[in-house]
């Protein structure tokens, strides 16, 4: 009798644990982690540059929260997801630049949450190479992939899919959220998008739009002109300028240049099929040759209008006045494209967020949108990314997590793609493995603690390459920023970002600035051992990119 009472007993405590066990474990937050690519914080209305408008992407800070100082720690496409995987600067993880191997064989935080008992999937831009680990399912674009008709590697298998390659991500996104994920299990989604990386080749649907807009470039466009006065040789020998070194076919769209040459743009619309081709001739043709007969006919300019300037040069002055308007126009056409690309990527987002809302996801799903970095558009009169300025550095970040985070919040601390790795193992109840460098931000944004660091590590290594961006490192802290450019140089830079936002000016030999300087120079000393970078590391990371490239020459 006692024996059967006993046995009733366990039953009955065991029928009142399992569900409660099993409702803790559904407690755990589902994850949507969407990485952009070259999506610059200025391009999000958000952030309320005015640009654009991004009412999907805007929802996360409406209803969540805005980081309006998150930065990189490495500001180029492969070494920031390597970052963002691993928890782990590029000089940890031996990913420091777009051309050395990833190691998946590491620890990541996807791996961590699979052996936690999630369900986990990768779709879209990785731009490592190796087959992804850590994932039940993956799907990636092999390299930078194609906006249209793009290869696809699904779980090892390479296929071709028609279409747009932002459609595509995310129509599979959601395929397998609907259908391929065990649902029994919390969820763990890393959305990455190709756009709006270079050369910005807009949706069909997107062709003519702001076709009658008419944008007004950052105040600094025209930097070259100066010479990048108030700046060192980094800035002066960069080769990233929208006018001068952005080209005729691959970012302006031509065939033909206008000065009757053959661009290379034909080999990429080959990829297009017969439809594709036809509408995007349709949008491109007639503004190319209405671009071509207003600046390059014959006889625009009237050799009989001159002047002599100071120094007793004859100049023409029409002439000067049209590689102005030419400078306007090319900033353009590239601002136009680069917009019309993340159109796309905000109605991905948009997809996304209504199906957590029509399955009730909503409340128990982290979703953070970001950018594998940031970019300029225009500012400085440049493209692209890589240094440790403002617009390349700083990377946007908006989140939402109805359960912990209140609609509309605002972080103005630096938050870092280090930080990402911890900070959703922290929110998975998943103990973070020891050899991540970067902290949990959950407890900042959720307001129990104001606590944070008050100052952020940075490192750069591909030079010589594209671009030309010389090698450098530095420490930033929310007012203040300190940079050494070396191996072909040996220079300084500090910036005082409250009073230079734009860091039109060098500080570093201001007397002013002496305290400060000391001050910034012993906070990039202990960064650096903390983090355990140093000159011999850099020595040997130089190296071996120097021997990939002469091997790269020969072969």
């Amino acid at each position: 009798m006692r024996t059967n009472t006993l046995l009733y007993l366990l039953f009955f405590a065991a029928c009142i644990v399992s569900p409660v066990r099993g409702q803790e474990k559904n407690k755990r937050p589902n994850i949507i982690l969407m990485v952009s690519d070259d999506h610059a914080y200025q391009a999000i209305s958000a952030y309320g540059y005015g640009l654009n408008e991004t009412p999907n992407i805007d929802k996360l800070a409406e209803q969540g929260a805005l980081f309006t100082r998150a930065t990189v720690t490495n500001s180029i496409c492969a070494p920031s997801r390597a970052v963002i995987l691993t928890g782990k600067h590029s000089f940890i993880n031996g990913k420091v630049d777009n051309v050395q191997p990833f190691n998946w064989d590491q620890d990541n935080f996807p791996k961590e949450l699979q052996k936690a008992g999630y369900a986990t999937a990768m779709i879209g831009k990785i731009h490592l190479d190796g087959l992804p680990q850590g994932f039940d399912f993956s799907m990636v674009l092999p390299g930078q992939g194609h906006y249209y008709n793009p290869d696809f590697i699904i779980n090892g298998e390479k296929k071709r899919i028609q279409g747009y390659v932002t459609d595509i991500t995310t129509e599979y996104a959601l395929r397998w959220l609907k259908e391929q994920r065990d649902k029994e299990k919390p969820f763990l989604l890393i959305y990455n998008q190709k756009a709006p990386h270079r050369n910005w080749q807009p949706a069909p649907e997107y062709l003519h739009l702001y076709d009658e807009a008419d944008f007004t470039p950052p105040d600094n466009f025209f930097d070259p002109e100066t010479g990048y006065e108030g700046r060192g040789t980094a800035a002066k020998t960069q080769e990233m300028q929208v006018d001068g070194h952005a080209v005729w076919g691959h970012d302006f769209k031509f065939l033909v240049s206008p000065e009757g040459n053959e661009t290379g743009f034909d080999k990429e619309l080959n990829r297009f099929n017969e439809e594709q081709r036809a509408q995007w001739e349709a949008a491109y043709g007639p503004k190319n040759r209405a671009f071509i007969e207003k600046y390059f006919a014959e006889k625009k300019i009237d050799p009989k209008k001159i002047e002599k300037n100071v120094d007793g040069k004859k100049i023409l002055i029409d002439n000067k006045t049209r590689e102005k308007e030419i400078a306007l126009w090319k900033y353009n056409r590239y601002i136009k494209d680069y917009l019309r690309t993340i159109k796309s990527v905000d109605d991905g987002v948009g997809e996304l967020l209504n199906y957590l809302e029509e399955n009730d996801l909503t409340d128990n799903t982290i979703v953070i949108y970001t950018s594998d970095q940031g970019f300029y558009l225009g500012e400085h009169g440049w493209f692209d990314k890589r240094f440790m300025y403002e617009q390349s550095f700083r990377t946007p970040l908006l989140m939402r997590y109805p359960k912990e985070i209140k609609p509309g919040t605002v972080v103005d601390e630096l938050v870092q793609n280090l930080d990402f790795a911890p900070t959703l193992l922290d929110y998975a109840h998943v103990q973070v493995p020891s050899e991540m460098q970067g902290e949990s931000f959950r407890d900042l944004v959720n307001g129990k603690s104001k606590e944070w660091r008050d100052a952020v590590y940075y490192t750069y290594y591909e030079y010589p390459s594209v671009h030309m961006v010389k090698r450098h490192y530095g420490v930033a802290t929310k007012r203040y920023k300190l940079i050494h450019f070396y191996y072909d140089i040996d220079e300084w830079e500090m910036y005082d970002l409250k009073k230079d936002p734009q860091e039109m000016n060098n500080i570093y030999d201001d007397p002013e600035y002496a305290e400060v300087r000391a001050d910034l120079h012993q906070k990039l000393k202990a960064l650096r051992e903390h983090y355990g970078d140093s000159d011999e590391l850099q020595e040997e990371y130089l190296n071996t990119y120097l021997e990939h490239q002469a091997r790269g020459k020969k072969e």
